[in-house]
């Protein structure tokens, strides 16, 4: 059996807010396959979305430890975590977060460009035709629809070529129509790309599509189900 992509052990994320101390997870264990498809459920306030960010090291876990490919999140430092971010991980979130005085190319192609690859622009060019925005590449953002900024959103994580793809809520800004073309343009870049791909979602369909479904209830794990016995 394949060493796990993603290793969670009892972790846990505490933050300080204006009343004290709030608990958001607590003693989360999981291990994640290669090329597993993973979703996170729950209703608002479950942890969900916190689970994404510790699993990315973009929130450092107070507790337990957090491993991706072998490698200790919890003992990096931040420029450490960004390293590895950069060159392992693929983030999409929900609110897109484009740079608006970017053309869709120009999105695209930083993360490569970070990263050193002397053919940048070629390899966004091709993920743009990837995700059908060809046309679209020298448009900014503020020129797309809210479909078109997810899709460049979608390219830009996947570019890089990422062993992990996260997905907070890819769907959420979306009409159903738009919402259904991200669906598929995600599960198409973990096939081409042969990425393990977690999200947060809300939405059943997306959920059902899942090899494997995590539920969620105040920070706690309560279900953890292959597609099978979901269905």
């Amino acid at each position: 059996m394949s060493d796990p992509v993603l290793s969670l052990r009892d972790a846990s994320l505490s933050l300080m807010g204006n009343a004290g101390r709030v608990d958001i997870l607590h003693a989360i264990s999981l291990d994640v396959a290669p090329g597993e498809t993973l979703g996170l459920v729950g209703p608002s306030g479950s942890g969900k979305s916190s689970l994404l960010m510790v699993m990315g090291g973009l929130e450092q876990a107070s507790g337990g430890t957090v491993k991706a490919l072998g490698q200790d999140l919890t003992a990096m430092s931040e420029d450490g975590l960004a390293r590895f971010r950069r060159d392992n991980m693929g983030v999409v979130f929900q609110s897109f977060h484009l740079i608006p005085t970017m053309t869709a190319l120009e999105n695209v192609a930083t993360p490569l460009e970070l990263a050193g690859a002397r053919d940048a622009f070629a390899r966004a060019r091709a993920e743009l035709d990837a995700v059908g925005l060809g046309g679209r590449a020298d448009h900014y953002p503020s020129q797309m629809s809210g479909g078109e900024q997810q899709r460049v959103a979608l390219a830009r994580a996947s570019a890089p070529r990422p062993r992990i793809l996260l997905a907070d809520e890819p769907t959420g800004n979306l009409d159903e129509t738009n919402g259904e073309a991200i669906i598929r343009l995600l599960f198409d870049l973990r096939d081409r790309h042969g990425a393990t791909l977690i999200m947060v979602t809300h939405a059943a369909e997306l959920a059902r599509r899942c090899d494997r479904v995590i539920r969620l209830r105040d920070g706690r794990i309560v279900d953890d189900a292959a597609r099978q016995a979901a269905e």
